[in-house]
């Protein structure tokens, strides 16, 4: 049977999961649309899935926190790689501190990245899907941070948007699924990324990675591939009566409880 080819949209496309996607889906044969705010990221993860199997890639620098440059990125995924099938929303990045101390301006740039980015995304995708009066499949990256707090603390910013981003999720599964439109989450554990370590001081890396292999239950860190080959799933006919659900795939740290008696 042979897999149809089918144009998937990827943001934060230019390293770490996204990247790991991009190139995923490449090896299926699909059409991808990379898309980073670091253009020569998202340049080098399209040439990588071009040369992955990628039935055509396209690189699109793209600031998923501005309307305006989302809006220009579909336009051109349109016109260069066909009707829409699927989107990964998946750009995001955080900054830590206490919500006492917290700027303004860090929390603002938090949100506006990770949930509004996120939104923009969906927006933009579901128009074009939409369009093509056939079904689609949206995988939005949440994390266990939606659920739990963050034992290290100072994440208040980060998870209120995956908390946003999880609501968000269920209420688009309720609203597409009578358009054949499936819409679900990934929730990745701590996973090799440059976002693993976005808050943490190198001399300090260390020690932070030998107290998450203790505390997470599988022992490691995910690598980038992991969780993408659960975002590749949803993505797939092999989920087709997934909607409106989170894949978790972080180890085992939101089976764990929190005391050790």
């Amino acid at each position: 049977m042979n897999t149809p080819v089918r144009t998937i949209v990827v943001t934060g496309g230019g390293a770490g999961i996204g990247r790991a996607v991009a190139l995923q889906c490449a090896a299926r044969g699909d059409r991808v649309a990379v898309l980073d705010i670091d253009g020569p990221a998202a340049h080098s993860a399209a040439a990588a899935a071009l040369a992955a199997g990628a039935n055509a890639a396209l690189a699109v620098e793209c600031d998923v926190s501005r309307e305006e440059s989302v809006v220009r990125a579909f336009e051109e995924i349109a016109a260069s790689l066909g009707p829409l099938y699927g989107a990964f929303a998946n750009a995001g990045m955080d900054a830590g501190g206490f919500v006492h101390e917290l700027p303004f301006e860090t929390w603002k740039r938090v949100l506006d990245t990770n949930l509004t980015g996120v939104y923009l995304t969906c927006k933009y995708a579901l128009q074009q899907i939409l369009k093509t009066g056939a079904p689609g499949s949206v995988v939005c990256t949440s994390s266990p941070g939606a659920t739990v707090s963050f034992a290290a603390g100072a994440a208040g910013a980060y998870s209120a948007s995956k908390g946003g981003i999880s609501a968000l999720v269920r209420c688009m599964a309720v609203d597409y699924a009578k358009y054949g439109i499936r819409v679900n989450a990934v929730v990745p554990g701590a996973t090799e990324t440059r976002l693993m370590w976005a808050n943490v001081e190198p001399s300090a890396m260390p020690e932070m990675l030998r107290r998450i292999c203790e505390e997470v239950p599988l022992g490691r860190l995910a690598s980038p591939e992991e969780p993408a080959r659960a975002v590749v799933w949803l993505l797939s006919d092999e989920s087709s009566y997934v909607t409106g659900s989170h894949l978790v795939c972080d180890g085992g740290i939101l089976a764990k409880a929190c005391i050790s008696v």
